[in-house]
């Protein structure tokens, strides 16, 4: 792989329950578990710091792959729904629910779309195998 950027981010405290920080200080917050799975809730937590990430990702590459696919993902957006919980192996794993929004792409190209997009995104490409992404073309 051909480096083009590093993100730095520090961790200290008690992981889950404790303070990340970016190297550029642009990120600097606490970090709380949520209270479903019993923290305070008060702070964010890793789920929503990878959903953020990965939505904003598949965003780019949602019109990455669209120009590639010549559709017009103008006011195209993602969400993502990062779900946590308990393996069968032991230990904790993740899944994610992406719901991709694209209302100037014909329905019946988003699935397309979709899956390009999947194959192009970084975040995509790193959980591949390794946890359940689900992709929902949405109206």
């Amino acid at each position: 792989m051909e480096i083009l950027y590093t993100a730095v981010a520090h961790a200290s405290g008690g992981g889950r329950d404790g303070h990340v920080r970016s190297e550029d200080d642009k990120i600097d917050f606490d970090v709380r578990p949520p209270k479903e799975i019993g923290g305070s809730g008060e702070g964010v937590n890793p789920e929503q710091l990878f959903a953020a990430a990965y939505s904003a990702c598949f965003l780019s590459a949602v019109h990455g792959a669209g120009k590639k696919l010549e559709l017009d993902t103008t006011d195209a957006a993602v969400s993502a729904s990062v779900s946590f919980g308990n393996v069968e192996e032991g230990g904790y794993g993740l899944s994610v629910d992406l719901d991709i929004y694209t209302p100037n792409v014909a329905p019946d190209r988003r699935e397309e779309l979709a899956a390009a997009a999947h194959a192009l995104c970084p975040h995509s490409r790193a959980t591949r195998g390794n946890i359940e992404v689900k992709l929902t073309p949405v109206d």
